[in-house]
């Protein structure tokens, strides 16, 4: 009798829809990695997403909350890179059993540099570049399917039709830069997280600090970037949303130079802003830039 009764409840539980039966829980470490999983798993998965929008990764001090949420996970998705330096402690002090989904797994990279100039290993900020980004969406979707099989062709599905509309943005971005004579394509940013674009779509982009926005620079960095940007009459400069604002708007004071509409490098806006899903994101960072560099 028993046995009858489990095997009816199996087949009922496997009759019922998909929103009906217990969804696997999935954390992302950011807003950013959390909107493209998102776009692969939609209403398939209970998202938990550690580092919300407008807020800086790089310092983020884990809540008790978040290791309670991490440890009934079935999956968590990274960056990698050391980009999430207080990740390993939290899934160790969870702790996380589930599946791991590093974003950046087989993702060219560049070397980190600080505001002198040393290397620091792999710059995590690979997300800025629209073609390595399809690559994380290939590897969370991967993830994705192997944490959830009963989901997996929809998950993979998805991911096919995102990596369609990455591609035409990639090409879009490609044609809005090329609006910018070549000589012009300069810029200053808060923190250095753009290496990724600059490579990508040849902009070139200076920072008072390194890919760390925890570094400080030396009052000596900040007046050789100054007087770069005075003698390269260099208009476009942009403050970020997750950085303070103060030093570039000194360096503007001190150069005449232009602040620029913020720009949206590590975290995405609120969701009634500028900038709330990646794609968002990217359009409205090259709009600002290509508006400022005009200028140069």
């Amino acid at each position: 009798m028993f046995r009858r009764f489990l095997a009816a409840a199996v087949l009922l539980v496997a009759a019922l829809p998909a929103s009906a039966q217990s969804k696997p829980k999935v954390v992302a470490t950011f807003s950013i990695l959390g909107n493209l999983v998102f776009e692969i798993a939609g209403d398939r998965v209970d998202l938990a997403v550690l580092v919300g929008p407008d807020t800086n990764a790089h310092t983020y001090q884990p809540k008790p909350g978040d290791a309670r949420t991490l440890a009934v996970a079935q999956a968590l998705v990274s960056n990698g890179l050391g980009f999430e330096g207080w990740m390993d402690r939290l899934a160790k002090a969870a702790p996380f059993t589930g599946r791991a989904v590093v974003a950046t797994q087989g993702v060219p990279t560049l070397e980190a540099q600080s505001s002198h100039g040393h290397d620091h290993g792999a710059d995590p900020h690979c997300w800025q570049d629209v073609s390595r980004t399809r690559r994380y969406v290939a590897n969370i979707a991967d993830g994705l399917a192997a944490a959830d099989s009963i989901n997996a062709a929809y998950y993979r599905e998805r991911a096919r039709g995102y990596d369609q509309r990455l591609a035409l943005l990639d090409e879009w971005i490609r044609a809005e830069i090329a609006k910018v004579p070549s000589a012009q394509r300069k810029a200053i940013t808060g923190h250095d997280s753009f290496r990724y674009f600059a490579q990508a779509y040849g902009v070139q982009f200076e920072a008072p600090r390194g890919y760390n926005t925890e570094s400080e620079p030396s009052a000596r960095d900040v007046a050789a970037l100054i007087r770069l940007v005075r003698e390269q009459k260099i208009k476009a400069l942009f403050i970020e949303n997750m950085t303070n604002p103060t030093l570039i708007q000194e360096i503007a004071r001190e150069s005449g130079g232009v602040v620029g509409s913020r720009l949206y490098s590590d975290a995405l806006s609120s969701p009634d802003g500028l900038a709330a899903t990646y794609e968002a994101m990217m359009r409205h960072n090259v709009t600002a830039l290509v508006a400022g560099m005009l200028k140069n």
